[in-house]
């Protein structure tokens, strides 16, 4: 099924991603990849979105654990129905484990993605996520005939 393909793949490049900055970057902290513009930095995240609330490590396991289980569930539902909203949640249930990955096998999650212009730095499943929800939203919102 798409739904698991997707999902596996944004875990496996979004952990990839990760021990090759932990290994490469973490050292020397940042690598400029466009001068003023675009780094490979390497952060600890030890909240959620950027940064916020640290220091509740075991709730967010379990609230990012009943949330997957729960858009796992409306995937299986809707699988054959609704494509577009089933790719949307594989995104972001692919990176909500690739972070929960992170939070339960080193305590924070490894962010790297830095943009001069846009202060928070974040990873691919943050960008998974992010994408996979607004699109959700799009479709949601301007999409009369879905029935959950």
């Amino acid at each position: 099924m798409y739904s698991i393909i997707i999902i596996g793949v944004i875990i496996a490049l979004d952990q990839f991603i990760k021990i090759k900055v932990i290994e490469e970057i973490m050292p020397h902290s940042s690598l400029e990849v466009i001068k003023n513009l675009f780094y490979i930095t390497y952060v600890e995240n030890r909240g959620i979105s950027f940064g916020l609330f640290k220091g509740n490590r075991t709730i967010f396991i379990i609230l990012i654990l009943i949330i997957s289980l729960v858009l796992c569930f409306y995937i299986f539902k809707l699988n054959r129905r609704y494509i577009g909203i089933t790719i949307c949640l594989a995104l972001i249930v692919g990176g909500a484990i690739g972070n929960l990955i992170d939070r339960i096998r080193l305590g924070y999650v490894v962010d790297y993605i830095h943009f001069t212009f846009f202060p928070p730095v974040f990873n691919l499943a943050d960008s998974a996520i992010v994408c996979g929800a607004i699109i959700l939203s799009c479709l949601l919102i301007f999409n009369k005939n879905i029935t959950l």
